[in-house]
């Protein structure tokens, strides 16, 4: 062990307060729980203490818990279910170390991790947050992948936040930002994030300390509760911003006159596709102004009976709304016409209709990360963890060469949902909606279904259907 790593391992001895302290969150993990209390008290790093919290378990977690509380370096801690959040915070009342971490009880770190990430910390005074690589394990504990994460001295984007547990973290900057917001019950590392970044330092060590569980009962699988907190926590952060957006929705339609196999008007479950997503704009907090531009007056007149005064509607010029025409002279002729009506946007959604299952939510979703990051554009995606290849000329080849080797900068996503929000300014100057500061917000896979072939239509009937039954806001005739 360096001497920096002996320094701090000594220091306990000096003082009666712990460098770090490390709490575990448990609640029905008693099947992990005992590889995750031997993975801290297996540290090579010595100078701690371990809060162990037991959130309502009704498994077998308090018979493995009972033999650690006559540990003098455990701290166990029985309560009545209170979540995640509340534990956080109880957890941090409860420390006297300068550091503080978290280890969720399905998870197991590295034997070096403390030693590690407190040696990266304690060498640089401006990093109040530093959290590692890590390895992605199956339920038994084999490994699945590596994740290698981006070399954070050289991300400007910082919209890709470190995991909620398994980061070090300073103690008194959680106080000093008044520690977890109980308002959320999962996701408490993305809205810290949010947090700590516009006033701290963070810094990654490239080196997997963690060992990351993913199975059925864990929040990975969980995607609908996850994205619909991250939306909250999105729109938390956004409504404290002063610069609020005026955001116009854009909604180019060919029709059939230009299009013979146009959809705009075949009815999905009732109701007019063209509908779904007007009525999703319209039921945006986030959109002040919509305008359906197309070169179809029969569009024009069924938008104008049905919706009146509430959707501005512009006649297009065919020539724009040729195969292959760029959408760009499109664009400018749209906000060319809100100008004459005095409703110039700061921003605009760009919105097609094949998108029946987007939401009022997946838009405002996407204007609030643009206003939390501070994007040019920011579009709808989804991740896409295949394997993909690329043909040389000779053949396919993997762009992922180590099958167990995951690169943050090499994740792949794809354009879904149909939801892009574009500054004007930035759009008037440089003509571009696929290039600049670009932000991505994630849809559910709802959403992220586009029609494009009769298959498509077929699937979006069958999820129309089940959503009217099941009674769900996106169902037949709700907006």
């Amino acid at each position: 062990m360096n001497k920096v790593s002996d320094t701090l391992n000594n220091s306990m001895t000096e003082s009666s307060l712990p460098l770090v302290t490390v709490y575990i969150t448990n609640h029905n993990y008693g099947r992990y729980l005992e590889q995750a209390i031997h993975s801290v008290l297996n540290q090579t790093f010595r100078n701690y203490e371990l809060l162990i919290i037991d959130d309502g378990s009704d498994d077998h977690s308090k018979e493995i818990l009972q033999p650690y509380e006559v540990d003098t370096r455990v701290t166990v801690i029985f309560q009545t279910r209170k979540g995640l959040a509340v534990s956080n915070n109880i957890a941090l009342k409860m420390a006297r170390g300068i550091y503080i971490m978290r280890l969720d009880a399905d998870d197991y770190l590295d034997e070096n991790a403390l030693s590690v990430m407190v040696g990266v910390i304690e060498r640089n005074p401006l990093a109040d947050m530093v959290f590692p690589d890590y390895y992605l394990v199956d339920e038994e504990g084999n490994i699945l992948e590596m994740m290698r994460r981006h070399q954070f001295e050289d991300v400007d984007l910082l919209d890709q936040p470190a995991h909620g547990a398994c980061t070090l973290i300073r103690k008194e900057r959680l106080i000093e930002l008044g520690g977890y917001d109980e308002a959320f019950q999962c996701q408490d590392g993305y809205d810290l994030w949010l947090r700590f970044t516009r006033h701290y330092h963070v810094k990654n060590v490239n080196l997997p300390m963690f060992y990351y569980r993913k199975h059925g009962k864990n929040l990975t699988g969980d995607e609908g509760r996850i994205l619909k907190t991250r939306n909250q926590i999105l729109k938390k952060h956004a409504t404290l911003g002063k610069n609020r957006l005026d955001v116009a929705a854009i909604i180019p339609v060919r029709g059939g006159n230009l299009d013979p196999d146009s959809l705009a008007m075949k009815r999905l479950c009732g109701k007019p596709l063209i509908s779904y997503t007007i009525e999703a704009a319209l039921s945006s907090e986030r959109i002040s102004r919509v305008l359906v531009t197309t070169p179809n007056r029969d569009i024009v007149d069924f938008v104008n009976k049905t919706y009146g005064s509430a959707v501005f509607t512009l006649i297009r010029d065919p020539r724009l709304a040729r195969f292959n025409t760029p959408i760009v002279d499109t664009l400018f002729h749209a906000l060319d016409h809100l100008k004459t009506l005095r409703a110039i946007p700061d921003a605009f959604s760009l919105l097609y209709i094949e998108s029946p299952f987007r939401t009022h939510l997946d838009i405002n979703a996407a204007i609030n990360v643009m206003e939390v990051f501070d994007t040019d554009i920011v579009v709808g995606v989804r991740p896409d963890d295949g394997q993909f290849y690329q043909h040389n000329g000779r053949g396919l080849v993997a762009i992922r060469k180590n099958q167990l080797l995951r690169l943050e900068r090499e994740d792949m996503f794809r354009e879904a949902g149909q939801v892009r929000i574009v500054r004007r300014l930035f759009f008037e100057k440089y003509k571009q909606i696929h290039q600049g500061k670009m932000g991505h917000l994630v849809v559910d896979q709802l959403s992220s279904l586009k029609i494009k072939s009769d298959l498509d239509w077929m699937f979006a009937e069958m999820a129309a259907s089940n959503l009217f039954s099941a009674g769900e806001a996106r169902s037949c005739g709700a907006s």
